[in-house]
């Protein structure tokens, strides 16, 4: 069959990793598939997209809300879905998800099938939260089925009144567990720390998110600036990328935090750095379930994460992490510090750590799940791509 994924952003964030685990999947079970995305991709993605899939680009959506080019984002779709005549339209994130399945009407037979990556109307303000409200309501009147990445959100979904409770599944986020099972150290962690040979590593934490002003990277920093004293040689170690990057630069430098922040930027070998960190930490202010977080547990390194709707279906308090207030970032800073003065209670939220099972995670299950939520056979088909990037009018 052919399968037509649909993402707002092409960046190196949760949900497009998602999404494209998911489109190697299905290629290698022979499905036909296909990649819309609207503009500003990220230029990490042009080799390291699935070989196979087909890829669309959609300049005229944009992450913000334009009333003009989403118009037009709409009727290109159209054409593009009538084009193509997929038979499930596989639309993620808030914007690609509802144009994505307003245009769908275009192709009556197809499956439309929306991931709820992040729950959009919560953690924003109320007059946003009425927009986004009365937005999902239209669009899920064009939807068959919600594919949750935890079965928070899709509560969340239930209880807004936007999808019934048979229309809505839970499918774990997909990723390669076993890599960060026992990961080794960097080879440069050194050089990452500034620590000179003979002398001892010091405390690291890590904050592996994408530099978005919802992940909260500044706010968090302001509130261990007024304690960082208490460890003067804690390394704060922040990997990933983002339009927030220059902001948060900033801040370092004027909070005279640089003799503890270390920009990692995105690194081929992440595990390494679970394997190099006492901790790791989130402070987001919305997310769905952070793949960061099952990341971290499989690497066994215990997460302090400020308190998300879904995030105890991966963090047992006190067991292989903490979890802090929502609404108070001192809270979240000051359990860090806590944490790392307190050898004996660390070592045992890591065996916690250790111990968390994250087999739902894996890429097969998230694959073979989500397939089979179109209601379409998942066996191996008669359709193969060469993978290449159209342009369709």
């Amino acid at each position: 069959m052919h399968i037509v994924h649909l993402l707002t952003r092409l960046l190196r964030a949760g949900s497009e990793e998602n999404t494209l685990e998911t489109c190697r999947w299905q290629i290698a079970q022979g499905h036909r598939v296909s990649l819309i995305h609207g503009a500003a991709p990220d230029p990490y993605w042009e080799d390291h997209l699935p070989r196979g899939l087909t890829r669309i680009l959609l300049p005229e959506m944009v992450h913000q809300i334009h009333p003009v080019q989403d118009m037009r984002a709409v009727l290109r779709l159209r054409r593009i879905y009538r084009a193509l005549q997929p038979d499930v339209i596989h639309t993620h994130q808030s914007k690609a998800g509802i144009l994505g399945r307003l245009a769908a009407r275009t192709v009556p037979e197809a499956v439309v099938a929306h991931g709820v990556h992040i729950i959009p109307f919560e953690g924003v303000p109320p007059a946003k939260r009425r927009l986004y409200l009365a937005a999902e309501r239209l669009a899920a009147r064009q939807t068959d089925v919600f594919i949750g990445v935890s079965e928070a959100v899709g509560r969340a979904y239930v209880r807004a009144g936007i999808a019934r409770r048979g229309r809505v599944h839970c499918v774990r986020s997909g990723m390669d567990v076993a890599r960060f099972r026992n990961p080794a150290l960097p080879a440069d962690w050194r050089n990452l720390l500034g620590v000179t040979r003979g002398n001892a590593r010091p405390r690291v934490v890590l904050m592996m998110a994408a530099f978005e002003r919802r992940k909260r990277h500044v706010p968090f920093l302001q509130s261990f600036a007024r304690v960082a004293d208490t460890l003067p040689e804690m390394k704060l170690l922040l990997a990933g990328a983002g339009p927030e990057e220059a902001r948060i630069r900033a801040a370092v430098e004027s909070l005279g935090l640089q003799d503890h922040v270390v920009f990692c930027g995105h690194r081929a070998d992440p595990e390494a750095l679970f394997a190099l960190a006492d901790l790791s930490v989130l402070t987001s202010a919305r997310e769905g379930l952070p793949r960061v977080a099952v990341q971290s547990m499989a690497a066994g390194c215990p997460m302090i994460v400020q308190n998300l709707p879904g995030i105890d279906e991966i963090i047992d308090h006190g067991r292989n992490g903490l979890i802090a207030d929502a609404g108070n970032m001192d809270d979240a800073v000051r359990q860090m510090l806590d944490l790392l003065q307190d050898d004996q209670r660390l070592k045992q939220l890591r065996e916690g750590a250790l111990a968390t099972d994250v087999s739902a995670w894996s890429v097969d299950a998230l694959g073979r799940r989500t397939t089979s939520l179109y209601g379409l056979p998942v066996s191996r088909s008669s359709f193969a791509a060469a993978g290449h990037e159209v342009e369709l009018v």
